[in-house]
């Protein structure tokens, strides 16, 4: 194990390799940009990698005291693998629109949970994309549903970065601009 890593760090790293993972596939599906592949054909990416794993490093994050990290991916794990076990169900449009919705309501807590800038990005991403798949399924909008597709595949590109930065010693912080600099005064 590499000693600049600590372990809470590795948890956040596998769980964000998890969400983006899942988070492309899920998007990729959506979007119709890849011929005969659909959000179904996400089902056991969901189920195994974003379903179990990520919701086993949510609990190895929350034993670490990592309270946001944990927090996000035990409950997106939750929710990965509920949508994956169910998504052979038939149910109607609207009650597909409300799951995602109560989704988009966990992933927009995580957003304004705190958190780093590409965690929070990452979140806020995925909460647009679940309102927009949401309103897509009530409104029976296919045009609207890769719209969402793709909020969610940038979601989990943002995801993916992170954990690969994480990895790489890329950065992870978009840089602040001084107070003051870059304004100059005429007179």
């Amino acid at each position: 194990m590499d000693n600049d890593v600590s372990a809470g760090a590795t948890t956040t790293i596998v769980g964000r390799l998890a969400l983006g993972i899942t988070l492309l596939a899920f998007g990729l599906g959506h979007t119709d940009v890849i011929d005969g592949v659909t959000a179904a054909d996400a089902v056991s990416i969901a189920q195994y990698v974003g379903g179990i794993a990520l919701f086993v490093a949510g609990l190895l994050a929350l034993r670490d005291g990592d309270t946001v990290g944990g927090t996000a991916f035990s409950a997106l794990g939750a929710l990965w693998f509920t949508w994956a076990v169910s998504a052979d169900n038939q149910v109607s449009a609207n009650a597909a629109g409300l799951f995602l919705l109560l989704f988009a309501l966990v992933a927009l807590s995580l957003t304004f949970a705190g958190g780093d800038q590409l965690g929070q990005g990452t979140y806020g991403l995925f909460s647009v994309s679940l309102v927009l798949l949401a309103i897509a399924q009530f409104a029976e909008n296919d045009g609207l549903a890769k719209v969402g597709g793709w909020f969610a595949v940038a979601a989990g590109a943002v995801a993916w970065y992170a954990a690969t930065a994480a990895l790489a010693h890329w950065p992870t912080v978009l840089p602040k601009r001084a107070a003051g600099r870059g304004v100059t005064a005429t007179g």
